[in-house]
């Protein structure tokens, strides 16, 4: 027979174990994790970021993989007829979508039927998804949308290719997904009855640095030379200067989805007019960015680089965009030095050009870094996009055991991410 004591440590000990399970079992409770799981996330990221601050982790494209890949590219014939550094272009020979000859535009229009969210924790891009679909009767809120775009409530990021995929196959509408996009054509698709959910920079008191951020535009007034916009963080009809747009919009390439009933898409397409064509839509925006090369400096020059690499991988110019995203590195290493403090050091969480343009250039190693120190910066890794990346480079250069193991990570915190189980299966793995 056991000692008393032992016999009452042993029973002490149990129980503590089960109170463990139990405060594990109720933290997990989705009610719970609204109230409080923010603020334990909160705190973790704090006391990472104050032991390592991650505006000073700086990637540096390795200077022997660029030289390389650069001789062996120079004598290829750039896949799209944009040169592979800024400067004036031949205009895209895409036939245009014929379009309706444009109206004046009204001077204020503001649009109603949005029904507003507050998201939840980390919860962006369902509660705006929701908050534009419920203009056209839709009847969920961001817990349907979420339930599909991040069934785990830690992920960073819900990308816009998965928004838009989420209208096509869970609801009777449709959508477009543009980049490049500009003022007049914001007000347009307004003015026409149609909202505009857009991705745009965030930075703002209390928050230790620059984010990603989703805002649905329902109105503007050019009296007042603004926008109306349900912003699912900080309130319903919140009036966005034109000008404090433009400078958010521009680091995610201007880039905007429009939510539609299937017998409008004439009427939309013909307000895209020649964007309507996306080979098109992706070569105006290449352009673009590389005006505004020219015309901006530090961070705002980092973003206009790093939105023409975006392009070009659009394009399948992996070479020009490579180039691109060199010189955005370059400019991003200045910004660690001079202005740490408003340094997109996020920028990989909703964005993963680089990933392809390295990928499908040969520069593995560079793949392998920059994933790895996006994932390191992360407060939580919870990025599937990352390791997914970090996988394939590592298959790519033998180590299967390592991609297997990324692969892995990335189904634990998305379960169900589509380009992970099949990397998974080609290597002859199970999730």
């Amino acid at each position: 027979m056991p000692h008393p004591r032992r016999r009452w440590a042993a029973l002490g000990c149990g129980a503590a174990l089960g109170l463990l399970a139990l405060l594990a079992v109720v933290y997990n409770l989705p009610f719970v994790q609204d109230r409080i799981g923010w603020r334990v996330s909160e705190l973790r990221a704090r006391i990472k970021y104050a032991l390592s601050p991650p505006e000073e982790a700086v990637f540096t494209p390795d200077p022997t993989l660029q030289a390389m890949v650069q001789t062996t590219l120079s004598a290829l014939t750039p896949t799209t007829t944009l040169t592979s550094t800024p400067g004036p272009t031949q205009a895209p020979t895409v036939t245009p979508t014929p379009t309706i000859e444009p109206t004046p535009l009204p001077a204020s229009v503001q649009l109603k039927g949005v029904r507003h969210e507050y998201q939840k924790w980390n919860n962006c891009g369902p509660a705006n998804l929701s908050m534009a679909l419920s203009y056209w009767g839709w009847p969920g809120d961001q817990r349907d949308t979420a339930a599909y775009l991040k069934p785990n409530a830690r992920d960073k990021n819900v990308m816009p290719y998965e928004m838009a995929g989420y209208v096509q196959d869970e609801t009777d509408l449709d959508v477009i997904l543009r980049v490049g996009g500009d003022l007049d054509l914001l007000k347009r698709f307004i003015a026409a009855g149609f909202p505009v959910l857009v991705e745009k920079g965030f930075e703002g008191e209390g928050f230790d640095g620059w984010m990603g951020h989703y805002e649905v535009l329902t109105g503007y007034d050019d009296s007042r030379q603004r926008f109306t916009a349900q912003d699912s963080y900080i309130m319903a009809d919140l009036p966005v200067d034109y000008a404090d747009l433009l400078a958010h919009w521009r680091a995610f390439n201007y880039l905007y989805l429009v939510i539609y009933p299937a017998e409008r898409e004439a009427e939309v397409m013909s307000l895209l007019g020649p964007h309507a064509d996306e080979d098109y839509d992706n070569q105006a925006a290449a352009q673009k960015a590389s005006d505004e090369i020219f015309a901006t400096s530090g961070r705002d020059q980092f973003f206009a680089w790093f939105n023409r690499g975006t392009n070009l991988v659009r394009l399948q110019d992996y070479a020009g965009s490579s180039q691109a995203f060199d010189e955005a590195y370059a400019i991003d290493a200045q910004i660690a030095v001079s202005d740490p403090d408003h340094r997109p050091w996020r920028m990989l969480w909703y964005q993963t050009g680089p990933y392809f343009a390295y990928f499908f250039t040969g520069r593995y190693g560079d793949v392998i870094n920059l994933a790895t120190q996006t994932l390191v910066n992360a407060s939580e890794p919870t990025l599937e996009e990352s390791w997914y990346w970090r996988a394939r480079a590592r298959a790519a250069v033998g180590d299967s055991a390592g991609a297997i193991e990324d692969l892995q990570i990335s189904l634990d915190y998305h379960p169900d991410f589509a380009p992970s189980l099949e990397l998974l299966q080609a290597l002859g793995a199970a999730p």
